[in-house]
């Protein structure tokens, strides 16, 4: 197979099932993604790489065309149509044309022989359109930013459709120097994504026509931005509600009070009853993660922890030696 080794990118053997597949992609999406390894070249290159490995392999369809024709998997319709053949068409000017089929090797060859010299005909080599490929990138986001969306600018390698050969890769009887023949522009291009809020870990945010472009006018492909939610100091998610500790003092939970409680929104007052038992949970309806595309929110549990008071005085100590006696037989 010549070209790139898309089971060498990923570390797989060619037998490898879809899972194995997910999991050494995931891994090494980690590793080399871009927010980890800043500015650096090569670990960007290798992501792309990466990327472009696992977007063929994770799909069935286009793994089998890769396994039989190798980096050419893309023009697997045409190489099957034809037998492995190609049509060429041969303009004569004057009486309509002839048809000629050849085996895609002999094809650059055989221009250099007939159009070395004088060029008095004209070469249509008929493409049929493609639609681009689907990318997925790795995006991280804090909870507050999965709370209330936000905006990321990501620098991608950007293959643009040629517009001096409108993606055909030709031009006339001869390969398009401008993309070197494969009808694509290679280059970097920046564009501002939206993450909307309720994105947990492994959410797919489509970006439609932000994916690789089309071949031969076909449109282009979608971006998905797969999503992971770091881990916060305050709150724990479980689906789309959050879950807290809040510091009770002794006294409000033996005679009752308020306390604050902090959300993704400030801070809010929660009365405690008399009473209060350690590890009471009190529910903040709708103070909790935003329901992935919809207007309503999960809820906030807190979770009362009695804060034993230090440092008594001795009127509080001999207080407390009151309590002991008063409630020496419970």
């Amino acid at each position: 197979m010549a070209g790139k080794d898309y089971y060498n990118i990923l570390g797989v053997k060619r037998d490898a099932s879809e899972r194995e597949i997910k999991q050494a992609y995931r891994r090494l999406a980690r590793k080399y993604h871009p927010d980890v390894n800043p500015g650096d070249k090569d670990a960007e290159a290798r992501f792309k790489e990466i990327n472009e490995a696992y977007e063929v392999l994770s799909d069935k369809e286009k793994r089998q065309k890769y396994d039989r024709y190798g980096e050419q998997w893309q023009y697997a319709e045409q190489f099957a149509g034809a037998g492995g053949r190609q049509n060429v068409y041969w303009d004569f000017g004057q009486g309509g044309s002839q048809g000629f089929q050849f085996d895609e090797s002999d094809l650059d060859s055989l221009f250099g022989g007939l159009f070395g010299g004088s060029r008095t005909g004209t070469f249509t080599r008929r493409a049929r359109t493609r639609r681009g490929r689907d990318i997925e990138y790795p995006v991280s986001v804090t909870l507050e930013e999965a709370f209330q969306g936000t905006n990321r600018i990501l620098s991608m390698e950007s293959n643009e459709a040629c517009k001096t050969c409108n993606g055909t890769g030709r031009i006339q009887n001869a390969l398009c120097s401008v993309c070197r023949g494969s009808g694509l522009v290679a280059g970097t291009k920046r564009i501002e994504v939206k993450i909307p809020p309720g994105v947990q870990n492994g959410s797919r945010v489509r970006i439609a026509g932000k994916g690789e472009p089309g071949y031969g006018g076909g449109k282009n492909g979608d971006l998905y931005l797969i999503t992971s939610v770091k881990p916060h100091r305050t709150f724990e998610r479980k689906g789309d509600n959050l879950h807290s500790e809040v510091p009770v003092p002794l006294t409000v939970a033996i005679l009752g009070g308020e306390v604050q409680v902090p959300t993704l929104k400030g801070k809010l007052a929660l009365k405690i009853p008399p009473e209060t038992q350690n590890g009471r949970e009190f529910k903040l309806t709708g103070q909790g993660m935003p329901h992935l595309g919809k207007s309503s929110h999960g809820d906030l549990l807190a979770k009362v922890k009695v804060v034993l008071p230090t440092s008594l005085t001795a009127k509080e100590k001999k207080l407390f030696e009151e309590l002991k006696e008063l409630r020496k037989n419970d």
